[in-house]
């Protein structure tokens, strides 16, 4: 078996918060936003055989705590994720997976067969805007995931679950919304950056979290990745006002 590779990292202390990992990048993704900090590896081939990336893992194994599979979209390539996370499972390792969700299928066999230990999902808009946006009919599959994601982490069988939102200047009004689609679970919200739009910084993103009443986390460029439980003069106001 093969996988269409699109590149690896050793050792990352950003792509797991809390633990030392590998990551390893799948080439290809069916959504292509123009965004994507990862555009060189969204088409072309680079096939692998799946030993070689395993070598890649056993690698790095002295040096991290789990395996970080990111893209491109991961699961686009269903049998090669599945084949990997069973290797970094037979490692001791715990498994990651960076997905947009358009393949539900390929997280419930992760799920099912408790071949992941951590998703952070990618909500790139408000559900009326997907199909809109990309290149693909996906809002049913990104649904779907999300409902699969939520129930797994409440029964016990995903340890740890995030929805990513990543925002834009001119898109804040947005961010609620997006939040309150994606229900009870844990909020990152990531600075985006382009060439043609100046990004938000820290301090503009805090004011768009204290619109959610909830802890959330932040991440920048700048600034690494913070945990903001919010404005609390606003929360307690909102608590009086309640």
């Amino acid at each position: 078996m093969q996988l269409n590779f699109g590149g690896f990292v050793p050792l990352s202390t950003v792509d797991w918060r809390g633990k030392s990992v590998c990551t390893i990048f799948f080439r290809g993704c069916p959504v292509r936003c123009a965004y994507c900090q990862n555009s060189a590896i969204l088409t072309g081939k680079d096939l692998r055989d799946l030993d070689e990336i395993a070598g890649m893992i056993k690698g790095s194994v002295l040096a991290i705590s789990g395996v970080v599979f990111s893209g491109g979209e991961p699961t686009l390539q269903k049998d090669a994720l599945l084949a990997l996370a069973k290797t970094a499972k037979s490692l001791g390792l715990a498994v990651g997976i960076h997905t947009n969700g358009v393949y539900p299928d390929t997280l419930s066999a992760l799920i099912e067969n408790r071949l992941v230990d951590h998703v952070a999902l990618d909500i790139k808009a408000r559900w009326a805007r997907y199909n809109n946006l990309f290149r693909v009919n996906c809002v049913e599959s990104v649904q779907k995931s999300l409902a699969l994601c939520r129930t797994a982490q409440k029964n016990g069988t995903l340890p740890e679950f995030e929805v990513v939102i990543t925002l834009f200047r001119g898109y804040e009004d947005e961010v609620p919304l997006i939040a309150q689609e994606a229900g009870d679970v844990d909020i990152v919200l990531q600075q985006g950056v382009t060439e043609s739009v100046r990004p938000l910084s820290e301090a503009e993103m805090k004011k768009i979290a204290d619109t959610l009443a909830r802890a959330v986390r932040i991440r920048t460029r700048e600034g690494g990745e913070i945990v903001y439980e919010g404005d609390r003069s606003r929360r307690a106001s909102r608590k009086r006002q309640g």
